[in-house]
């Protein structure tokens, strides 16, 4: 028997109870903080021996130096250059759309002149280098590094710098593929809070970057956020969520499979689907209680839904938008007649998947928008992982004397209200000149 938590809104404590299942705790466990503090300390003091030594104890790989950890661009190459034909079609047809894709977001430098002759604009410039994390082993992402490093690359980013663990030596070709298909220049074979480390101190061997992206455990999260302020990061990520709503005409099966898609990632993992229909709410659990037996990863899929899972039926539609706003999803699925209609309603969400033919599955792969997506609510303040995350904006001002003048005299009276002098005597100074010229 599967068990999945059943709420309604007619419930008198419902918003208490969805609260309660959507909470996530995103502050490290102690042990997790001080071994990160260590790592940290010890990458930041010794560089390469330190980074050797964590790569030995952590991922049982040995290696004369760190120079012996970075893959050559020929291995990227051939990696990608022997990948089953099936394979290196779907990786090529992927990197192609996500770049399509973020070459629409590319941020452009602008300006304007005032009639005084002022200037004012903005001046975009890519980051110099960034980091891109990758886990590795058996738990391989080539869909991460195209997601991350592309972005970066459309931006114009220099250099990308790529970390993957390689337990044992463990390697896995596709992600080194995907490294050479989306521009990756260096790849390491270094992972853990030990690689954000030297991403974000730098190493003898190991570049410092200026930003590191990319998912990764609890280790690499811990990391991420205490190396923040040093460099840049994408985001602190929780737990993969889904939230479905439908109106009851999607087949059950459907529904139930695209749950599955985000509970299998891991028992943490949140998948919720809301319906105006009991009816269909039954359908789906039978639908889901009938495909999980099938499953490979089956007991994380029930173990996920057993702690994060939800079945939740509403008034109607309108009602079912007010809660999906509440929850801010990572991934909103609207799988409703009019999809388009619905959206307009939705304020926060990472990624919206509009009609019954469009699973969140797609937006993991191949879709083309990044799914690198705002988790645990913070989509209410944050967005996807996109191009613009790889530029800077540096605002640009040119004053004509005219303007100098002009804006001299506001930026004195504002100056000698808040008592910094030098402020004012400052722009009074190019007021003066001007008048004297006059």
């Amino acid at each position: 028997m599967l068990e999945i938590q059943r709420l309604s809104t007619a419930q008198p404590d419902f918003w208490e109870r969805l609260r309660a299942l959507t909470a996530w705790d995103n502050s490290p466990e102690a042990h997790v903080e001080d071994a990160v503090t260590e790592i940290l300390a010890e990458i930041k003091s010794r560089g390469d021996a330190a980074l050797l030594e964590y790569t030995r104890r952590f991922d049982q790989l040995e290696a004369a130096s760190v120079a012996d950890l970075d893959i050559s661009a020929e291995r990227l190459q051939s990696a990608l250059r022997d990948l089953p034909p099936e394979q290196r079609q779907a990786l090529e047809r992927a990197a192609d759309r996500i770049r399509v894709y973020a070459e629409r977001q590319k941020q452009e430098s602008w300006s304007y002149t005032e009639a005084d002759g002022t200037l004012l604009g903005q001046q975009v410039t890519p980051l110099d280098r960034v980091g891109v994390y990758v886990p590795g082993g058996k738990a391989a992402y080539p869909s991460s590094v195209l997601m991350n490093a592309i972005p970066a690359k459309v931006a114009g980013v220099a250099e990308v710098i790529m970390t993957v663990p390689t337990p044992r030596g463990e390697v896995n070709e596709l992600v080194l593929a995907a490294a050479a298909l989306a521009g990756v220049d260096r790849v390491f074979t270094v992972g853990g809070a030990q690689a954000v480390a030297a991403l974000a101190y730098g190493t003898e061997t190991v570049p410092a970057v200026d930003k590191i992206v990319g998912p990764g455990n609890a280790y690499v999260a811990a990391a991420k956020r205490r190396v923040f302020g040093i460099v840049g990061i994408d985001m602190v990520a929780g737990p993969s969520e889904i939230l479905v709503i439908c109106d009851g005409q999607t087949d059950p099966e459907w529904i139930a499979m695209d749950l599955f898609s985000q509970a299998e990632h891991d028992e943490e993992a949140t998948a919720i689907l809301i319906s105006p229909e009991s009816r269909y709410l039954d359908e789906v659990q039978a639908a889901m209680e009938r495909l999980l037996p099938g499953m490979e990863r089956s007991e994380i899929i029930r173990e996920s839904l057993k702690r994060h899972g939800a079945l939740i039926c509403v008034r109607d539609l309108m009602e079912a938008g007010e809660v999906a706003n509440v929850i801010a999803p990572e991934h909103l699925e609207l799988s409703v007649a009019e999809p388009e209609k619905m959206a307009r309603e939705i304020r926060h969400a990472g990624a919206i998947f509009l009609g019954r033919y469009t699973a969140e599955a797609l937006g993991d792969y191949c879709a083309g928008p990044n799914h690198v997506l705002p988790t645990s609510a913070t989509a209410r303040f944050a967005s996807p992982l996109g191009v613009y995350d790889f530029q800077k904006r540096t605002s640009i001002i040119g004053c004509s004397p005219a303007g100098a003048a002009d804006l001299g005299r506001v930026a004195s009276t504002l100056a000698r209200g808040e008592g910094l002098t030098a402020h004012a005597r400052s722009a009074e100074y190019r007021v003066e000149d001007y008048e004297s010229d006059a």
